[in-house]
């Protein structure tokens, strides 16, 4: 895989059973990538560890006084010096190859799944922990990746090494052959420790990262109460005790690394001392002695590819861990059926909400957290938070009588559009904004006139920098923050008008504007929306009175029936609910006290 080919067609089905299982699948993925890295390395480290061969023969010509031999081991050594360049240019290309790679494909991995849950996801894991796994734990996971075939290229020269000295020179050979193992395996007592505090940084800088993401996306509202400082300071709490956790971890690796180089400093120290008296007794020669110290010497190198690797791994296995908690979340068990977007009525056979097809439906109810859920469940992204596996799973919402969670991804979100009560805007222009996958039938200025966005059209052109700017051409910044709350909420919905899908959910669409805007409002979704299936979550008489059918949800179940007027007449929780009454108001109205008459239901109903 060449980085010019990114991204991957088909990124694969990961292995989610543990972290190390997905660095290891990883791996395989990328394995003639790994042989191309270990070829190069390879190549390298011969090459480097030829100069000490080179070095020996250049001095034992030199003492000989032969000038032919010292030519040769000129020659060999300017061979060494294009093996070498080479050989660090194309593993360094090779790696940094595995790297990218590897992280695009967890990328892409994470973006498929974060498409396929939908709001679910940050339900399961929290935002600020998905923001850490797809961009510092992506580039940890790429370091291992990475560093794998360096490391094996390492591991195979300082064996090649270890058994040549062992044949060329068996005095000196043996003492470096037994040196080497002990010191590639000194700091695995380490490891562990090391690893254990490297997890307490990598978690309290994920809680970190949550929290500042968390303080800055309510930052409107934290300035509203006077609570930035409280903030504040719990995020420098939190940004002190990741860096005392960091600290803590960095003094182990440091001692890591002080015993890689005082444990290779004997060996040289007791290389010399050893070597030294087996030439002063005639038993070896001086090129012999400088070619073994050089090649150990030089061998020290390869020797810190087990550092790396074991840092490459403590950091990257808590990193895949998290991955793998995103991406083993699942919204259901069952296969997909159906690829083709059906048609009929909506209906849910958990609460009995039923929405006909071409009709605009309205659905109350009390609590606006179960609104939400119920919005979300109708459009097929909802599901139990922390799912029992021994309880049965809730039958799924039906669509001209076929399961939403048998259909195909793309057909469902054809088929269902759900807008929550807080849409997103992301930057751009407007005309980006509304560059959405739609039927064709409805125009953007049919949907922006029947969200009634004239006026923030207006306000969009009026503080465009350039004179005479389009205001379709005005950029919105980052969630629509330069706009006021009902902007951003008309703005939302005039998107997924023009979507036109053959089902919109509406959850709450306009609770940020004024009755006269939302009188307005009200009549255009219902014109722009004839015969198409709509329903709405809202508990306002403006929006509800132009509703074809009425649902009043209570305790999970719809418990009432009819248009507004008639709810209003016959259901005492629906009156209860849209004319905001208080228990003290509803208690007069059902049980009159001294004599006094209650309210009229068509009083009730004028108020409303």
């Amino acid at each position: 895989m060449h980085i010019r080919d990114l991204p991957y067609s088909d990124p694969g089905d990961p292995d989610v059973r543990s972290g190390p299982r997905l660095l290891l699948w990883l791996g395989r993925n990328q394995i003639r990538g790994q042989l191309k890295s270990l070829f190069w390395g390879l190549v390298h480290q011969c090459s480097v560890a030829g100069y000490p061969l080179t070095v020996g023969l250049a001095v034992q010509a030199v003492v000989d006084r032969s000038g032919g031999r010292l030519a040769l081991a000129g020659a060999l050594t300017a061979l060494l010096g294009v093996l070498t360049a080479v050989g660090d240019a194309m593993i360094h290309r090779a790696a940094v190859t595995n790297w990218i790679t590897a992280a695009a494909r967890i990328q892409q991995l994470l973006s498929r799944k974060t498409a396929e849950l939908g709001s679910l996801l940050t339900r399961r894991v929290a935002a600020g922990e998905v923001v850490a796994v797809s961009t510092g734990d992506v580039e940890k996971i790429g370091w291992f990746v990475e560093a794998l075939s360096r490391f094996l290229a390492a591991a195979t020269i300082l064996v090649v090494i270890s058994v040549g000295l062992v044949l060329y020179l068996p005095s000196l050979g043996v003492l470096v052959a037994i040196a080497m193992p002990f010191l590639a395996l000194s700091v695995l007592p380490l490891l562990p420790r090391a690893t254990r505090r490297a997890d307490v940084q990598r978690e309290k800088g994920g809680r970190a990262t949550e929290l500042a993401s968390d303080t800055v996306a309510g930052l409107r509202v934290l300035r509203g109460i006077g609570g930035e400082d409280l903030f504040l300071d719990r995020y420098r709490r939190a940004s002190q005790e990741v860096r005392e956790a960091a600290v803590h971890s960095a003094r182990m690796w440091s001692l890591i690394s002080a015993v890689q180089v005082l444990l290779p400093g004997l060996l040289l120290l007791a290389l010399v001392v050893h070597g030294a008296s087996l030439v002063r007794d005639g038993r070896i020669e001086v090129g012999q002695l400088v070619m073994v110290y050089s090649t150990v010497t030089l061998a020290l190198f390869p020797l810190r590819s087990f550092e790396e690797i074991a840092m490459a791994y403590s950091f990257s296995r808590p990193s895949a861990q998290r991955a793998v908690r995103v991406l083993s979340l699942s919204r259901n068990t069952r296969p997909a059926t159906v690829d083709t977007v059906p048609s009929g009525d909506l209906y849910d056979p958990v609460t009995g909400l039923l929405a006909p097809q071409g009709r605009f439906t309205a659905v109350v109810c009390g609590d606006p957290d179960e609104a939400g859920r119920l919005a979300e469940r109708l459009g097929g992204h909802a599901q139990p938070e922390a799912p029992d596996t021994d309880a049965p799973e809730p039958p799924s919402v039906l669509l001209g009588g076929v399961p939403l969670d048998e259909l195909e991804p793309g057909a469902a979100r054809t088929a269902v559009l759900v807008q929550d009560k807080d849409p997103v805007l992301l930057s751009g222009t407007l005309r980006e904004l509304l560059d959405v996958p739609s039927s064709g039938k409805v125009e953007a200025a049919a949907a922006l006139s029947a969200a009634q966005c004239d006026d923030v059209l207006a306000a969009l052109a009026q503080a465009s920098p350039e004179r005479d700017c389009e205001p379709l051409d005005t950029r919105i910044t980052e969630r629509g923050r330069s706009l006021s709350g009902g902007q951003r909420q008309r703005l939302a919905l005039a998107r997924s008008l023009l979507t036109d899908p053959d089902t919109l959910v509406l959850d709450e669409p306009t609770s940020a504007v004024d009755s006269h805007t939302e009188a307005r409002v009200a009549a255009g979704v219902k014109d722009l929306r004839t015969d198409r299936t709509t329903v709405v979550f809202s508990s306002s008489p403006l929006l509800l009175d132009l509703a074809d059918r009425v649902a009043l949800v209570h305790g999970g179940t719809v418990v009432a029936v009819g248009t507004h007027r008639e709810l209003l007449r016959t259901e005492e929780r629906y009156r209860a609910v849209v004319t905001r009454e208080t228990d003290d108001e509803v208690e007069p109205a059902a049980a009159p006290e001294h004599g006094e008459p209650a309210a009229a239901p068509q009083e009730i109903e004028e108020r409303a």
